[in-house]
């Protein structure tokens, strides 16, 4: 068996395809499966979507669709069509409103996360300066994609997303 998306015959199982309504599935590798479940693509493993994009499985389509529509690769993305009711259930989760926070090293943030400082910020209103590598556990992240929210010195702040790194867990 080898991956829908980039033809890998390493680790290679079934995906279900959460979004389609007849619970489709596609034989994907653990490569590609990690990068669309984190949602953290490594643009050049992403060169196979050029063919799989032209699949005649609908649900390979589908798939890579979706990636090419998560790193925001608008180019692809225009070449690819769709009937109107495929579009509808491929776009199914997509929020509109949803907000991606990215760390100064453009690693995506969610919510409950570990970040560090990565230079001293004056907190205004709070009488003192958070510094460089202070950790901040368990963010919350704001309407903002540029801002969290997290404790510092037992206070509540916002903090500007592009002076933070993510701490590995």
């Amino acid at each position: 068996m080898k991956c829908a998306l980039c033809s890998s015959t390493e680790g290679v199982s079934d995906f279900e395809l959460t979004f389609a309504p007849n619970g489709e599935s596609a034989p994907i590798c653990s490569t590609c499966k990690s990068q669309i479940e984190t949602k953290e693509f490594d643009a050049t493993h992403w060169h196979c979507l050029n063919d799989s994009m032209w699949s005649e499985d609908l649900a390979t389509q589908a798939l890579a669709y979706r990636v090419l529509r998560d790193m925001g690769d608008q180019d692809r993305l225009e070449q690819m069509y769709f009937e109107e009711a495929d579009l509808k259930w491929i776009n199914a989760d997509k929020s509109d409103d949803e907000v991606i926070c990215k760390d100064s090293n453009g690693v995506r943030l969610l919510a409950g996360d570990s970040v560090t400082l990565i230079k001293d910020l004056v907190v205004k209103g709070g009488g003192f300066t958070a510094k460089r590598g202070t950790l901040v556990k368990g963010i919350a992240l704001t309407d903002n994609p540029e801002h969290i929210e997290g404790r510092v010195n037992g206070q509540r702040i916002v903090l500007v997303s592009n002076f933070l790194k993510k701490v590995a867990d």
